[in-house]
């Protein structure tokens, strides 16, 4: 009887002749072997390179202020006691925490600064811009129905020309993110499966070369796990070769965008930089090829190896 020390031993011995039986196996067939690689990387790129997208624009969302701010047009005709009488009143609504009053004077100030267009509102006869009021609500989490209402309320105020929603471009930003995740989630589906299909295809056409291998094979008494097991460890080195693939033409797309990116940022006055999830990714990507490539030959062997049987 043997021992369990010898029967674990040699069980490990099989499976590392099977791998890299099955390494040989890819390895003397470069260009076939490279296509399909190729073709598994892309399929897993797409999704992953979207995916580090999204989250460098959900980091650049995050950064700015989640309060929504409402900035109220006051009628031009408004005087300054008046437009300071409306901004003390509304700090005593529940709903509001804090007004800023801020005269037309110093709107002109201020958008002179911002838009450097300082000699085309020298030769304007008058103040173009009304003064302002900006609104900070007490909850800076409120729904968009309570929001609304709030918005709805203080724009039929009669001093009050406009009100207008600061953060709304912001929330239909994280909208957006909301709908293209939900996307990317769909593409990395489809994507999954059509690895699946191509290695499985790769699978059944290498077990129909070597049919009468198999057939030889059972004649002696070899088992189906024996003879799947090579089969599921050339479909693990498929996946795991296109992840390996996929991360390195995730980094040097990223690689080519970091430039551009940060040029684009320092015209807006910021430091953002763009993040790559590196790590992750060579994580990551290899452990979901080599899964997917593991369970696309276990169904193509499942599928085919039981119908060839020694004649």
């Amino acid at each position: 009887m043997k021992s369990p020390t010898f029967s674990l031993t040699n069980y490990l011995i099989r499976h590392l002749q099977a791998i890299l039986f099955s390494l040989g196996q890819l390895w003397r067939q470069p260009l076939a072997t490279l296509m399909t690689i190729i073709v598994i990387g892309i399929a897993l790129v797409l999704p992953a390179g979207l995916y580090v997208l999204l989250q460098n624009m959900n980091n650049i969302s995050d950064q700015w202020d989640d309060a929504s701010q409402i900035t109220l047009f006051l009628e031009k005709d408004l005087s300054e006691t008046q437009a300071e009488n409306l901004s003390s009143k509304l700090q005593n609504w529940p709903e509001i925490k804090q007004t800023d009053y801020q005269n037309a004077d110093r709107s002109l100030i201020e958008f002179r600064q911002l838009s450097g267009l300082g000699n085309l509102l020298d030769s304007l006869p008058d103040n173009p811009l009304p003064a302002i009021i900006i609104v900070y609500p007490a909850d800076e989490n409120l729904r968009p129905d309570a929001i609304g209402s709030l918005l709805a309320r203080l724009e039929d105020l009669p001093e009050v020309e406009q009100a207008q929603l600061d953060m709304e471009w912001l929330q239909r930003l994280r909208s957006i993110n909301k709908t293209i995740q939900r996307g990317i989630s769909i593409l990395a589906i489809l994507l999954s499966l059509s690895v699946l299909l191509v290695i499985g295809n790769t699978i059944r056409l290498a077990i129909l070369n070597r049919q009468s291998e198999i057939q030889v094979m059972k004649l002696v008494g070899a088992t189906n796990r024996f003879i799947r097991r090579p089969f599921l460890y050339t479909g693990f080195w498929y996946g795991t070769l296109g992840g390996v693939f996929a991360w390195l033409t995730l980094v040097l797309t990223m690689g080519l965008l970091t430039g551009p990116i940060r040029e684009l940022a320092g015209h807006y006055g910021s430091d953002f930089s763009l993040e790559w999830f590196a790590g992750y990714m060579f994580v990551t990507l290899p452990m979901i090829g080599a899964s997917l490539g593991a369970s696309g030959a276990w169904l193509a062997v499942s599928r085919h190896l039981h119908t060839i049987e020694p004649d």
